[in-house]
């Protein structure tokens, strides 16, 4: 980077407050958002804004400095009040634009009180970054929960680059138009000088949008980029797919520790192929359809009893909104009944996980594992499919992937692309996955390792920066 400081803002910070033996202490947070850009920042200088979590005090700013000294990063905490959060976080972020984004918008809550805490909290978010930004500054916000921030950071004068990026996908116009504010929320976007999406359909949807509910913004395209001119202001509307630390994961994978846990996993499975899902739980995962084919795979095909296991890992999200706690009920109940009808004492066709893996052994699962089964019913990217893929040294693994996920885009080359609403289909898949040749996956595995490697995380980041800083990629092209 050329200029001054990065000045990255989200909805949480890397770390989390957990009770330990001598009191609170830091943990690395959860999450693809923190797990893509942790490695970004131990090579760049500057502020990671965001909640640190329930319980933050004063008395945790010495542990909070402390977790910050692996990295050039400085982490600065913005305090949320219980009301705060469930206006903001529980409300508007996750019983609207979550499920509106997903296409779910059965699922909305258009509280007006939701929207009030959600101005009033990005708000709070743009004080923080307004005190430590600077004109030499990159300011980066991320995701849904800040959409409002570059709106505020300029009406306190900030004149840094700005971009924002979101994670989750953007949706059509038909949907996009039931939201009540959508007009205020396109016109605080356009404060960015760059607005980054995931896919070319996310972008197009965005697009879409912005003719029809903001006629009066300009567009011009050069060599396949849009800009459009809103109020004077130049933005720049762009996909950035982004990516994963692939030579973490490849490496970890044929450390000897992982190593011997995968000889492990294998001979506990008996020699059965082992079936691989792994999700934070949450209603866009497909995990009630997904459980749906396997039962399907069984019912149809009575050779494959016996012959594959699957393992579920679902790692635990907000569990303090009713709709998860209900998601959980019925995901173990139909685990439960799967197992019921079709178990024995020697084999049981669910093995369920309901927590977080630490990597190595998340790691070693990726790498043992004979068919990753990736099926949401809506996704921004999904890295738990590159993480699979960059796992598999081996390269023995077949990739199940729903054509919902955003990573479809890139891996449609090798995986094996599925309707996660079709459960006959997936079970076919399933089936010609068990069935598929050591030479066939080791090709396809190839193509996919081939992607993940050529697109990681840190040439996304790269990417987006080089366009923000150097005014909308024209000095890249230059280049």
């Amino acid at each position: 980077m050329k200029t001054g400081n990065m000045i990255l803002v989200s909805n949480r910070l890397p770390t989390t407050i957990e009770p330990g033996p001598d009191g609170p202490m830091l943990k690395p947070s959860s999450g693809g958002l923190v797990t893509a850009l942790k490695p970004v920042f131990k090579a760049r200088k500057g502020y990671w804004i965001g909640w640190l979590g329930e319980g933050y005090g004063e008395e945790m700013d010495e542990l909070l400095a402390g977790s910050a000294t692996d990295s050039a990063c400085q982490l600065v905490t913005v305090t949320l009040t219980p009301g705060e959060r469930r206006g903001f976080y529980t409300g508007f972020s996750n019983e609207i634009v979550w499920p509106l984004f997903h296409d779910l918008q059965e699922r909305c809550n258009f509280d007006p009180t939701y929207w009030k805490a959600y101005v009033s909290v990005n708000r709070k978010f743009a004080d923080a970054a307004a005190r430590v930004a600077d004109h030499g500054s990159i300011v980066w916000v991320h995701d849904y929960h800040l959409m409002l921030v570059g709106e505020f950071l300029r009406g306190h004068g900030v004149r840094s680059r700005m971009g924002f990026f979101l994670h989750i996908p953007f949706p059509p116009v038909d949907i996009f138009e039931k939201l009540p504010w959508r007009t205020q929320i396109l016109r605080a976007l356009f404060r960015f000088d760059v607005i980054g999406f995931q896919t070319p359909r996310d972008e197009r949807n965005f697009l879409g949008c912005v003719r029809r509910f903001l006629p009066d913004v300009d567009f011009q395209r050069n060599d396949g980029e849009v800009r459009a001119v809103s109020d004077g202001r130049e933005t720049l509307i762009r996909n950035f797919p982004i990516g994963i630390d692939f030579d973490e994961f490849n490496t970890h994978a044929q450390q000897p520790e992982v190593a011997a846990r995968i000889a492990e996993i294998r001979e506990d499975m008996r020699g059965r192929q082992i079936i691989l899902g792994v999700d934070r739980l949450d209603y866009t995962k497909g995990l009630p359809e997904r459980l749906r084919a396997f039962q399907h795979l069984f019912a149809t095909c009575k050779s494959l009893r016996r012959q594959v296991s699957l393992v579920q890992i679902v790692v635990p999200s907000r569990e303090n909104i009713p709709k998860y706690r209900e998601l959980k009920l019925e995901t173990e109940t139909f685990i439960s009944q799967i197992n019921g009808q079709y178990g024995d004492p020697g084999w049981m066709p669910i093995h369920y996980i309901h927590r977080s893996l630490e990597r190595p052994e998340l790691i070693a699962l990726y790498s043992a594992a004979d068919i990753a089964l990736i099926t949401p019913i809506k996704d921004g990217m999904n890295l738990v499919a590159k993480e699979f893929c960059a796992s598999q040294v081996e390269e023995r693994g077949v990739l199940i992937l729903s054509e919902f996920a955003g990573s479809a885009e890139q891996l449609n080359n090798g995986a094996i692309l599925v309707n996660p609403y079709d459960i006959g289909a997936v079970a076919d898949a399933l089936h010609a996955a068990y069935r598929m040749d050591q030479g066939e996956r080791t090709q396809r595995m190839r193509k996919l390792r081939r992607r993940v490697r050529n697109a990681d995380v840190f040439r996304w980041c790269d990417e987006f920066c080089s366009y923000l800083e150097n005014g909308y990629g024209r000095a890249a092209r230059a280049a």
